[in-house]
């Protein structure tokens, strides 16, 4: 890898947002090292120090494509190319304050999966506007990476099919996810429509009156003056309306006779609804 000079090599250099680590200018024999050698400075220095965090300047600027890799697939998401940058770059500095050379010969290797990992715990913890369970979550964020990375391997965006059977799930599963993934960025009601004539916002679009209001109302109503029926013609009413029995099962379950169910059922209504009348009706 060519050597990087500090004398070269301006802060605003260090990625979006990733300025030159203190003490840079002054260590300027650090550019000369390979990785493993600015690792080993990494590791074996404390946190805080000057030539610790030049090190890791150093590295971080050699490794910026690297974040810039895995930070792609998100592109079409709602969040901003620089927010993600900035939290790539939080799991590249992860990856290089861990890497352990006899775990891993390459930083690449180790930091692509670090990077990626922060990248989806910024989008499954701190992007949902709504409760969505946790594995629901994570199906979304794993499709929206496989469907990046299918269309690189098959050459085409990948059917639905093609996606449910690379990660191992139902169709079913997978249109869940996707529906979930919406709540990354929710739309307001108060949101102005296009192209909807006598239509100005997403509420006027959603919301229609319910035809059971009126139902609900009325049986509150009812509900005020129930009482006041005897017991028999509660009964009369339960036993028409609710159980829809014919006035001559009722007459027997009541022992009386069809022609006595009738006129209780009628007074029965008639004075409910001489109760639900306002005084304006009753007068007329």
């Amino acid at each position: 890898m060519t050597a990087i000079s500090s004398r070269g090599v301006p802060a605003r250099d260090f990625g979006l947002g990733f300025p030159a680590p203190p003490g840079w200018m002054m260590t300027g024999d650090l550019a000369g090292l390979d990785d493993l050698a600015l690792l080993g400075v990494v590791g074996s220095l404390p946190p805080g120090g000057e030539r610790r965090a030049a090190a890791c300047g150093l590295l971080v600027f050699r490794y910026r494509w690297l974040v810039r890799s895995c930070v792609r697939r998100y592109l079409r998401s709602p969040e901003p190319a620089e927010d993600l940058m900035q939290v790539g770059y939080v799991g590249l500095l992860k990856a290089i304050g861990n890497f352990d050379p006899a775990f891993c010969g390459s930083l690449a290797a180790y930091a692509r999966p670090c990077i990626s990992g922060e990248l989806m715990r910024h989008f499954r913890d701190k992007r949902w506007q709504v409760h969505v369970e946790r594995p629901v979550k994570e199906l979304a964020l794993q499709a929206r990476e496989a469907t990046w990375e299918l269309a690189q391997e098959l050459g085409r965006t990948p059917a639905e099919s093609d996606l449910a059977r690379h990660l191992g799930v139902s169709a079913g599963e997978l249109r869940h996810a996707r529906q979930a993934e919406l709540a990354l960025q929710p739309f307001s009601l108060d949101a102005p429509l296009a192209g909807q004539p006598g239509i100005s916002t997403l509420a006027d679009l959603l919301g229609r009156e319910d035809p059971r209001i009126e139902h609900v109302i009325g049986m509150h109503a009812v509900a005020a003056h129930w009482g006041e029926l005897p017991l028999r013609e509660q009964k009369i009413l339960l036993m028409d309306f609710y159980g829809g029995m014919q006035q001559t099962e009722i007459g027997r379950r009541l022992g009386i006779s069809q022609m006595h169910v009738s006129r209780l059922r009628a007074r029965a209504l008639a004075y409910l609804r001489s109760r639900l009348l306002d005084p304006e009706q009753q007068a007329s």
